[in-house]
């Protein structure tokens, strides 16, 4: 039986990672360049990078697609441009670039250690208003916080 990080782990081999100064470069010399959040829209909302679009990886694969409730008219003509998927940490954005790869993005990248490693690389965070995020609130956001029921039972 596979774990959560296996799976990530084996999406690793066919999604490419950028770091956030690799974005950043990339972002500046690709004005075509897509960012994609997958991240839950209440996360969406509380910070993300500017000029990304929200699309959650719960219905990321209908979202790719014509016709559907999710349909993302921007995310599916955007088979042949450059996209960023983005989440927290890095992790359900590979899993979402696997999917992606699948469905025929040729050119799809994931951001390394997520929003957290463009937060501690210093880059700007706007809020759902448009409004610059303290890097400051930032960290506290990004603070795991496990409930006693998660964690792994004593032995």
């Amino acid at each position: 039986m596979k774990k959560f990080m296996d799976l990530v782990t084996d999406c690793c081999r066919n999604v490419p990672e950028l770091l956030p100064w690799d974005l950043e470069e990339r972002r500046a010399a690709e004005p075509d360049l897509l960012i994609v959040d997958v991240r839950e829209p209440y996360e969406f909302d509380a910070m993300h990078i500017e000029g990304s679009i929200n699309v959650p990886r719960g219905i990321l694969e209908s979202a790719c697609e014509w016709d559907y409730e999710e349909t993302v008219p921007e995310l599916v003509r955007a088979r042949d441009r450059e996209v960023v998927l983005v989440c927290r940490s890095g992790y359900r954005s590979l899993l979402a670039g696997a999917n992606m790869k699948m469905m025929g993005y040729e050119k799809v990248f994931s951001l390394k250690t997520g929003l957290r490693g463009w937060k501690d690389y210093e880059q700007p965070l706007v809020d759902a208003g448009g409004v610059s995020v303290d890097l400051d609130d930032a960290d506290e956001y990004f603070n795991v916080r496990l409930r006693p029921e998660q964690r792994r039972p004593a032995a």
